[in-house]
């Protein structure tokens, strides 16, 4: 069981970590400054195959409208993808990614939201970015320098997530090394390198537990992954830039309650210090940072 003698052995192996403070940056005008408070991504799927109904929009105007909330409700980014990360999800070309993207972008730029939005294709990057996004989401690492150089040509931001093949929908199982932390701190290392010799200036990275694989299909085994991930965020901030996390569900643990486990692993997040959340559930997680904040004070 978690308790604070775990977190006490954890703090003291890696003292030195403890203490760092990530890079702050603006963007499109706005402040995202990790030493003060964490920030919040809402999420919106264009994908009917998308499992978390809450956060499926069909049509332009309910994306829009969706985004307008999440906004209301405290997101500081509002992410938003045409295709589904489930393995048996239908998959989106180019040119219907773009055909699905490009007016929720451009409708939730024009209303003042800061759109993120997920593909691992140069073309549907150059395309959000020249219609309002500011940030690219990038779930591949195929042709990835170009698209680092147009996140800095358009002076966007990028998330980099942890992908161990061409982008996430092509890789079923992930390995994991005795600590998977240093492992993340090798391939982060690499891309930001790369990014930053792209000229890019605005950086979050993400070790990817919102992806599925089939060797992390027994419930146990998944969440402590989760959870030693979430609480080992703070190391990964020692590579200069804030980290973004997407918090899971376990619904084998959670089932009828499921809506309320972002809540519970945005605790163990933000006890690793974890700087930007990914959730559904903005108002709910807002409440839960909210509370730790007042509590740290």
């Amino acid at each position: 069981m978690l308790n604070l003698d775990h977190l006490r052995r954890l703090a003291e192996a890696h003292e030195e970590s403890l203490g760092v403070v990530p890079a702050s940056f603006e963007l499109k005008g706005r402040r995202f400054a990790t030493a003060e408070a964490p920030h919040l991504m809402g999420v919106i799927n264009l994908s009917q195959d998308s499992w978390y109904r809450e956060s499926v929009c069909l049509s332009v105007e309910a994306a829009v409208r969706r985004g307008r909330r999440l906004a209301v409700e405290g997101a500081h980014l509002v992410d938003v993808g045409a295709e589904s990360s489930l393995s048996h999800a239908q998959r989106v070309d180019e040119a219907g990614q773009k055909s699905l993207l490009l007016p929720v972008v451009k409708g939730l730029a024009e209303a003042g939201v800061l759109v993120s939005v997920e593909t691992y294709h140069p073309s549907v990057t150059e395309a959000c970015l020249q219609a309002g996004a500011a940030v690219l989401n990038l779930t591949g690492t195929g042709r990835s320098e170009e698209m680092y150089r147009m996140v800095a040509d358009h002076e966007a931001g990028v998330i980099l997530c942890f992908v161990q093949g061409e982008n996430v929908r092509e890789v079923d199982r992930i390995q994991l090394e005795s600590d998977h932390t240093e492992t993340l701190k090798s391939y982060f290392g690499r891309e930001i390198d790369k990014a930053v010799k792209a000229g890019v200036s605005r950086i979050w990275i993400d070790p990817g537990l919102g992806f599925y694989y089939k060797n992390l299909q027994d419930s146990g085994e998944r969440v402590r992954y989760q959870m030693q991930t979430f609480l080992n965020s703070f190391r990964l901030r020692s590579l200069g830039w804030p980290v973004c996390h997407a918090l899971p569900h376990a619904v084998e643990y959670f089932e009828d309650e499921v809506r309320t486990a972002e809540g519970f692993f945005a605790v163990l997040a933000l006890l690793g210090k974890t700087d930007l959340l990914r959730t559904h559930e903005v108002a709910r997680v807002q409440a839960v940072a909210r509370t730790m904040r007042a509590f740290g004070g």
